[in-house]
């Protein structure tokens, strides 16, 4: 009887040290995540899966979160680990995916000895949205925009010409033209020192066309010097189609278009040289200029040349106005194709911008005025109202 008693006691010490152990493990044990989403990326070009869970209920003691990936169709396979968030968050991004492919996730609550897993997420594959939903405002606007161009150009072919305010610059192109003639000396036209990707050189190329054909019809010289061989051979190009459009291809000179220097300080000393041994009767330095401008612009007036600048260069503007006769001034200088040549296509272009600008103006002012009494009123549902209109 003693015998068989000393002989179970160690194992039922061994039971009891077995069963603490567990009861300690179970109430150290952590809860894994619930409620997995794996969904595909919405407004992306593909190859992203977003996952959403619920947080542990033991997040507090959660020191990771591991997001597991296999293919749905590797049933029997691994999971494989794929990133890892820190404890308190409940959202990952997996753009390690191809699209069209379906993919299986769970996620793994981790500490220095537990680990819980979630149970496994509905298959979900990627692919890439062709319209981004965030960006519907702009799309809004895009077609409130090219319709007020459309409209405003059919007004214009009808004959019904949008009003454009004077632009005394512009105005005085012809009396430059006619003074030049009169006194027998050519014209200089300076298309700015940048390239052809600059918007203000095209915006001077366009100008330089119409100058072209006013030149052609009184038979003055232009000289047009320039520093860029792309903008060289446009120029060259759209001068000849302009003495050809007012019928007079013969009067056109070749030599008389050419490039000086791609050096920005050689191409402003020979310009001057230009100014001081011709004397030209009208300069026009019209589009992108840096630290020259006030060299070309002093030097011209010395020669006592009527002087139309234009620049969209905030910084060189005040010496062009100091010296020169007539400053075009930002956006005057994209609207002076269409005042000079009144195309139908060009001005109706020009009204719907400027009537795009204005619903733009109306827009923030509103905008700015429901903020304003939302936040004075307390009234909420005007900040959703806004909300909604300012998607993106």
């Amino acid at each position: 009887m003693n015998f068989h008693a000393k002989s179970t006691l160690p194992a039922l010490g061994g039971f009891l040290a077995i069963g603490i152990f567990l009861l300690a493990t179970s109430l150290n044990a952590i809860g894994p995540p619930s409620d997995i989403i794996a969904r595909d990326t919405p407004n992306d070009h593909g190859k992203s899966i977003t996952i959403l869970w619920q947080l542990s209920p033991d997040d507090a003691m959660v020191q990771r979160y591991e997001i597991l990936r296999r293919l749905e169709a590797d049933r029997g396979s691994s999971f494989e680990l794929v990133g890892s968030v820190m404890s308190g968050e409940r959202c990952f991004f997996d753009d390690k995916v191809e699209d069209g492919v379906k993919y299986v996730y769970q996620i793994a609550a981790v500490t220095d000895t537990m680990r819980a897993v979630s149970e496994i997420s509905q298959p979900v594959q990627s692919r890439g949205q062709w319209f981004n939903t965030n960006r519907t405002n702009v799309l809004i606007g895009v077609i409130i925009f090219s319709g007020l161009i459309l409209y405003f150009i059919a007004r214009s072919r009808k004959g019904k010409a949008p009003f454009i305010r004077r632009i005394s610059g512009l105005d005085a192109v012809e009396d430059a033209v006619g003074r030049a003639t009169e006194m027998g000396k050519p014209i200089l036209y300076v298309p700015g020192l940048s390239t052809i990707s600059d918007i203000a050189t095209i915006a001077s190329l366009n100008i330089l066309s119409e100058v072209a054909k006013k030149t052609a019809q009184y038979e003055t010289t232009l000289l047009v010097p320039n520093r860029d061989p792309i903008v060289y051979t446009v120029a060259l190009e759209m001068t000849r189609e302009a003495y050809t459009s007012v019928g007079r291809p013969d009067v056109f000179k070749t030599e008389n278009i050419f490039f000086v220097s791609d050096n920005q300080f050689a191409y402003a000393a020979a310009v001057d040289g230009i100014m001081v041994r011709e004397k030209p009767a009208a300069n026009f330095f019209i589009g992108m200029f840096w630290a020259e401008s006030l060299i070309l612009a002093e030097t011209g007036a010395t020669t006592g040349a009527i002087q139309i600048a234009g620049t969209d260069s905030v910084h060189q503007l005040p010496f062009f106005i100091t010296a020169c006769d007539y400053t075009l001034i930002g956006e005057e200088l994209y609207a002076a194709s269409a005042y000079l040549s009144r195309e139908p296509l060009l001005l109706g272009s020009l009204a719907g911008q400027d009537y795009g600008k204005m619903i733009i103006l109306i827009v923030l002012l509103v905008s700015s005025g429901l903020i304003l009494l939302s936040s004075i009123f307390k009234l909420p549902f005007i900040v959703q109202i806004w909300q909604l209109f300012n998607v993106g």
